[in-house]
């Protein structure tokens, strides 16, 4: 195997063992983080209706409004902003989070901890 299989293989290993105890319910949805190298991704979803309850990314129109580009911290810590307002004004003040198999680390952990100075407990 190559070793891009290799490491997306352990990846989404990675993925499904934080699945597995990272569940979202109505009262603590799941914050759910999804990066790749021009964009990042963010969403809070009740796993017992499968439906996702609010989004943030880089290609929101409020932050291309801004002029902000995807793939970098800075980008990062507005998406995470961007998610704590959006999921305040919906009533969501406690989420559980999933990296998504991703280190915490850069951009993932820019999301986390904008998230959490904007009103987010987790």
């Amino acid at each position: 195997m190559k070793q891009q299989e290799l490491n997306r293989a352990r990846m989404l290993r990675r993925r499904s063992r934080v699945r597995g105890k990272a569940r979202g319910t109505q009262e603590r949805p799941r914050l759910s983080v999804h990066r790749t190298l021009q964009h990042i991704y963010a969403q809070v979803i009740d796993d017992t209706t499968g439906k996702t309850l609010a989004s943030a990314s880089t290609l929101s129109p409020e932050l291309k409004a801004k002029g902000i580009k995807g793939g970098n911290i800075k980008a990062a810590e507005m998406v995470g902003a961007r998610l704590a307002e959006v999921a305040l004004s919906k009533g969501i003040k406690k989420v559980c989070f999933d990296r998504g198999g991703y280190m915490y680390h850069g951009r993932v952990k820019a999301v986390a901890d904008a998230a959490r100075k904007g009103g987010l407990d987790f």
